[in-house]
This record gives C-alpha cells, sequence and structure tokens, in this order.
C-alpha cells in the first residue's frame, strides 16, 4: 500500500515555496498549461517561489489529453533546463506530463517506450529514486496527485497508455479548494465522473489475493493490487462523497463546500484505485477518446480541437460495465447501488447488476448534458472492432475486471458486447 504525502486546505498553495526550501531544492521546473497559467493558482505559486528565493522556470505547453509528441515535447525542455525537483500545477494533463518529464530528466539515456507498459511499451521497472515532485490539483477529477500512474495518447497505435510505477508518485500533493474555483461547471462534471468511476472500479475490481502472476522480484509488482481492505476505506468513502456532492459541483461553480469535498473524494479515490487498480470504464476508455471518429467536442471546454473528456469517455460506458461484472461479487455492487439511494432489501439474486446499471444511467442523465451511451458520441455498430482492438492492449488494468476471460478470442467477444450494449443507455 502506497499514496504520495497530502496537504488539503484552503490557501495552503502559498507554503509551496517553504516547501521546496526545506527540501533542498533551489533551481524548480514548473509545469502547466497556457490555461492555468492565467490563473490564481499559478499566481500564488509564482508568489511562493519568489518569495523563498527559488528559481524556477515555466513550461506552459502541457497538451490536455496529452499526446506522445507533447510529452516528448515537455522531456526535452526539462533536460535541457536540468531541475532538481518538478512543481506541476493543473489538472490531470499537467501531472501526467511533469510525471514523465521527471522519469526521462532522471533517465536521459533512455528510450521513449523503455517504461511505456506492455505490450504497448517494454515495461521496464523503474530502480531509482526520482527528483522531488509536488504536485498543485486545479481539477477535481484525476487523483494524480496520489498516484503512480501517468497516462497519454500513442498516436501511431490509435490507443492511449502509460506509465505505472510506484516511483513516478509525486513526493507531495497540495489540494487547496480555492485552485478549483474556476473550473467551468462542464469540466466539474467530467472530471467528478472520473472520481466515480475510480471509485467503483477499485471498489469492484478483483481482490488483491486473486492477482497473479506473482512477479519474480517485488521490484516488477505493479501498483494495482486489486481490491483490498485499505483501498475499500478509501473507494467506497470517494464513492458516497461523489454522489452526494457532485451534482451541486456541477450545478453551481460558487458551491464553495461542494467542490472542496469533490477534491476531497478525487484525492482519496486517487489513493483507493491508486492502489486497487480500475478496470473495464478505463480500459475501455482509452480508445473511445483517442479515435473519436466523429470528432465529438465536448460542451463549454474551451479546447478548439475535438475532446472528448477523460471522465466522459470513462463514464459512457459505465452501466453496461457493472451490469457484466456484478456476478462476480453481487454483494459489493448491491453497496454500490445503496449508494446511489437504491432500496436494495428486495433485490432478486441475480438482478444486482440491472440494479447499478439503473441507478448509474439515471445518475449520470440527472447530471446534465452528458452523452447517452456511445451513440451520442458520434460511434456507430461499424466502430466496435476497433474499439475492441484498441482496448485489449491495456493488459494493466484488464486483468483487473471481474468476469473477463483469459482466453483472448472469448475476451474479444465479450469486449465486443459490452461495446454494443454501451451504444445507448
Amino acid at each position: 500500500m502506497a499514496a504520495s504525502s497530502i496537504r488539503f486546505g484552503p490557501g495552503c498553495t502559498k507554503e509551496v515555496g517553504m516547501d521546496f526550501k526545506n527540501m533542498g531544492s533551489n533551481r524548480v521546473c514548473v509545469v502547466t498549461d497556457q490555461n492555468v497559467a492565467k490563473l490564481d493558482a499559478m499566481k500564488q505559486v509564482e508568489q511562493a517561489l519568489g518569495s523563498e528565493g527559488v528559481e524556477y522556470t515555466v513550461y506552459q505547453r502541457t497538451m490536455v489529453e496529452p499526446k506522445d509528441y507533447s510529452i516528448r515535447e515537455a522531456i526535452d525542455f526539462s533536460k535541457a533546463y536540468a531541475p532538481d525537483a518538478f512543481l506541476a500545477v493543473g489538472g490531470g494533463s499537467v501531472i501526467d506530463t511533469a510525471k514523465l518529464m521527471n522519469l526521462y530528466t532522471n533517465y536521459p539515456s533512455a528510450s521513449f517506450l523503455d517504461f511505456v507498459n506492455a505490450p504497448l511499451g517494454l515495461g521496464k521497472p523503474i530502480d531509482k529514486k526520482l527528483s522531488p515532485l509536488i504536485a498543485v490539483p486545479t481539477t477535481a477529477g484525476t487523483g494524480s496527485e496520489t498516484t503512480g500512474t501517468a497516462i497519454f495518447d500513442l498516436v501511431s497505435k490509435k490507443a492511449k497508455t502509460g506509465i505505472a510505477h510506484r516511483a513516478l508518485k509525486p513526493t507531495l500533493g497540495i489540494c487547496d479548494p480555492y485552485n478549483t474555483r474556476t473550473m467551468p461547471s462542464a469540466v466539474h462534471a467530467s472530471s467528478g465522473l472520473d472520481v466515480l468511476c475510480h471509485a467503483l472500479e477499485s471498489w469492484t475490481a478483483i481482490p488483491y489475493q486473486q492477482r497473479v502472476p506473482r512477479p519474480p522480484n517485488p521490484i516488477n509488482r505493479p501498483a494495482y493490487q486489486g481490491a483490498n481492505p485499505i483501498s475499500d476505506i478509501f473507494s467506497l468513502q470517494a464513492l458516497k462523497q461523489t454522489i452526494k456532492y457532485l451534482p451541486r459541483a456541477a450545478k453551481d461553480p460558487d458551491d464553495f463546500e461542494a467542490q472542496s469535498e469533490m477534491l476531497l473524494a478525487a484525492t482519496l479515490a486517487g489513493v483507493g484505485f491508486g492502489n486497487a487498480g480500475v478496470h473495464l470504464c478505463h480500459g475501455m476508455s482509452y480508445p473511445i477518446s483517442s479515435q473519436n471518429p466523429a470528432k465529438y467536442k465536448h460542451y463549454g471546454y474551451q479546447s478548439s480541437d475535438p475532446i472528448i473528456p477523460h471522465g466522459v469517455s470513462v463514464a459512457v460506458t459505465a452501466p453496461a460495465v457493472f451490469k457484466f461484472t456484478a456476478p462476480s461479487n453481487p454483494e459489493r455492487h448491491l453497496v454500490a447501488a445503496e449508494a446511489f439511494g437504491v432500496d436494495t432489501t428486495s433485490v432478486k439474486r441475480g438482478s444486482e447488476g440491472e440494479v447499478l446499471a439503473e441507478a448509474l444511467a439515471r445518475f449520470l442523465s440527472e447530471l446534465g448534458d452528458q452523452p447517452r451511451g456511445l451513440k451520442g458520441l458520434g460511434f456507430q455498430g461499424k466502430d466496435v472492432e476497433e474499439l475492441v482492438e484498441g482496448t485489449i492492449p491495456q493488459k494493466r488494468v484488464l486483468m483487473l475486471a471481474p468476469g473477463l476471460s483469459l482466453d483472448v478470442e472469448r475476451e474479444r467477444e465479450q469486449l465486443g458486447d459490452l461495446f454494443e450494449d454501451a451504444m445507448d443507455y
């Protein structure tokens, strides 16, 4: 069980200069994007670093939903600057980019695919300590400030992948609710849906005792271990908080209590899934967001390019997914349904998945402006085969999916059925 140290509370961003001074860091690479660079969170960070006399430079070309080429550009920048520490200020895309800048700056001779998850990359373990990294999230979604996971789009393969290793975890996550006040309602909603699925997937992942094979050396043991007694506490609490506060946070950007609770829920879910892992919603989401055949652009996003936000791509399959996974552990799926307010006392044996799927569909619909299935994103039946092929390489998460066959051909059939079921709800 591993997690980053977390500092939570309004106004704690102003302490970051002292943190680097206390660590003995004198040359910091600040990583952000062009939107966050204009916001108060960055002003707070620059004042904090300046007041402590910490030398820094700012990289602000991070891409939302990063591509491999944007990651490479960022790595080249950090190698040239040669910092002794990193500071990420932004959402999950920024924090993930900073993790990879840190990794490859400390492994300057490594090839880009050396550490990328197999089978798309070589999946080599990280065998030395990286530079300090402090993460300041400005969205309440990814929980990336707590995890050793960094995700990006491998363009040549039309699939999302990433690097997952405990060494990538930030040294410290600074979770300041003041920094999420600038999120538009659409970003509140999609980020919160990521939290929802982090919590549900880690709660329903295979038990840690079933996570096989045992690695020949602990350094090769992946961070994602399956549901376990400690992750369960974080995942279930995050689920309950998200159900309670996400509709409020998405509806009213001035609801500071709801925003604060969603930032805390994102962090709790990060600790949960950072150790238990996610499974089908995330594995299936990667080809959804990277393929985007209809050039869908989600409402409320400032990007001029087509974009299916990560939280949207994850949640759109959720009703179908949890209908499928329920037979593996009906009791857990009923507990999840109860978190949505469902009275489960008279639920018939065998219908647990239907009950949870219905509760999820109702929650998503009432959240507003969400696509009701893959058709709402422009996908059609003819796209299913390519979606399946984009999901198959996501072994890192698929191996944690309850009920998914280990036989590749049967797995393809199951995934095809899931994508068909996810077309509309």
